[in-house]
């Protein structure tokens, strides 16, 4: 079986547990993949999915991904700061009064 994009991705980033938000409803082959991504299994024995999937709607209800509770304060990869370039002073030409 290829591994799918999604599942790359986690191999990729050394990730255990991967989330994927979505507008919609998921469809069939997103849950599919989601559970051919398999289990996470946690140091006290519990398993969590490896590929969760979650609606942007869910997350406003209050739901949030599972993960093992020995972990919570590691859960996200921080994003790498972009920083804007400095504003520069421009000139504006000014022309005389006709």
């Amino acid at each position: 079986m290829t591994p799918t994009r999604n599942s790359r991705v986690l191999t990729r980033e050394k990730a255990e547990i991967g989330v994927f938000l979505s507008f919609d409803e998921p469809t069939k082959p997103m849950l599919r993949e989601a559970a051919e991504a398999g289990l996470y299994k946690s140091i006290d024995g519990t398993t969590y999915p490896k590929l969760q999937i979650l609606t942007i709607q869910q997350i406003l209800d209050g739901k949030q991904p599972e993960y093992p509770l020995h972990r919570r304060d590691a859960t996200f990869k921080k994003a790498p700061r972009n920083r804007p370039a400095a504003a520069e002073n421009l000139s504006l030409p000014l022309l005389p009064p006709e």
